[in-house]
Order: structure tokens, then C-alpha cells, then sequence
């Protein structure tokens, strides 16, 4: 089985998009997916005898590189979902308060998934101070993109 491809982050550009300190000269190209990591490990503990069964790592969120130079590349969280913010007049002088808004058609957008994780990892969600993403956070590419109904093979790995 091939090894993932292993680097850290360089730099955090903006709310999506992050610079890995790992390019093609390291074997990365366009659309392949990488999880940033948490430096928490989630310990397994036997429920009888209370031992360590041993610890997996954990991911803060996923992204897909979108840009590739020699030394680094950029990656962005990819995932999206439709939100109905609800219609309004959008004049408050015919604002008829909560009832109004309930009748009025939806007002759909589409929101982006920040690198600071949304959602809940393995074992429990990882604490707040844990959850940021950060420079210097090690990040391993993903050989299997398992989201959604169907198993997506990772087509540059």
C-alpha cells in the first residue's frame, strides 16, 4: 500500500485556503485531499483494565489542493451546504415581523466550510483551543475521499 505524503502547514492565507511546505517535488498535484491533524491524539482505553490500547490521530478539517508549485502548494476547504436564510421584503417599512418572514419564499446560499472544523471528528470533538488551525500543524494526505454515498478514490494517489 502506497505511504500518504506527509508535510506541515507554512502559512494560513485566509478562512479557506492554507500553504503547504510540501509541493511536486514531494509528489503532490491539483485535487489530491490532505486532513490537517491535531497534536492531540485520541488515546483508546480498554474499558476493563483501563489501559492505553494505543491512540489515533485526529483531523481539525479537510481540504483539496487547488495550486501546486515545486516546494509548496495551497489548499482549500472544499465542502459546501445550502442554507435557507429565509426571504424578507428587504424594506424595513413593509417588515411584518417573524410570521411574515415564515410565509415569504426561501432565500437559499451556499455556505463554505472554514478551516476552523465545523463538525465533530473522532471519539468527541476536539477542544476549542485544539480545534484552530495553525502553522506548523502536520497535515497527511487522504488515500480515500469517504464522503457522501459513494467511496471516492483519490485519482492522483
Amino acid at each position: 500500500m502506497t505511504e500518504p505524503i506527509r508535510g506541515k502547514i507554512a502559512a494560513v492565507l485566509n478562512e479557506r485556503e492554507i500553504a503547504l511546505n510540501i509541493g511536486y517535488a514531494k509528489g503532490v498535484s491539483v485535487g489530491m485531499y490532505f486532513d490537517v491533524m491535531s497534536l492531540e491524539s485520541g488515546d483508546i482505553i480498554d474499558p476493563d483494565t483501563k489501559d492505553v490500547l494505543g491512540s489515533i490521530e485526529r483531523s481539525k478539517v479537510r481540504v483539496r489542493v487547488t495550486e501546486v508549485q515545486e516546494k509548496f502548494s495551497v489548499a482549500s476547504t472544499y465542502r459546501s451546504e445550502q442554507v435557507n436564510v429565509g426571504g424578507t421584503f428587504g424594506n424595513k417599512i413593509f417588515d411584518m415581523g417573524p410570521f411574515a418572514r415564515a410565509l415569504m419564499p426561501p432565500k437559499w446560499i451556499t455556505k463554505h466550510e472554514t478551516l476552523k472544523a465545523s463538525e465533530k471528528k473522532i471519539l468527541e470533538a476536539l477542544n476549542e483551543e485544539d480545534s484552530y488551525v495553525q502553522v506548523g500543524d502536520p497535515v497527511c494526505q487522504v488515500l480515500k475521499e469517504r464522503y457522501g454515498q459513494a467511496e471516492l478514490e483519490d485519482v492522483n494517489g
